[in-house]
């Protein structure tokens, strides 16, 4: 698959799941971007979800952990804090 395609699937699975994901506790932004993994970019296109404070799975509710896969897609949890509106 190339970039091309690969960013228009994660748009697409975006769009089918924002809305849910927003409800999520801590997510504050749901986006598509390059994963991330222990400090580094990769080259994988992913669905980037925005928290407000990055937590162990183990302090959240089984209800507001996001998946690691998305229709296909691979997610990615990246800690913004809180986004405000100037």
């Amino acid at each position: 698959m190339s970039q091309k395609q690969a960013i228009e699937l994660v748009k697409k699975v975006k769009a089918r799941h924002e809305k849910t994901l927003l409800k999520l506790a801590n997510v504050v932004g749901v986006g598509v971007g390059i994963k991330e993994k222990h400090g580094q970019w990769t080259d994988q296109i992913a669905l980037i979800i925005n928290v407000s404070e990055k937590k162990d799975l183990a302090d959240l509710s089984v209800e507001d952990i996001v998946p690691p896969v998305l229709d296909d897609v691979v997610t990615d949890v990246q800690e913004v804090g809180q986004i405000k509106a100037f």
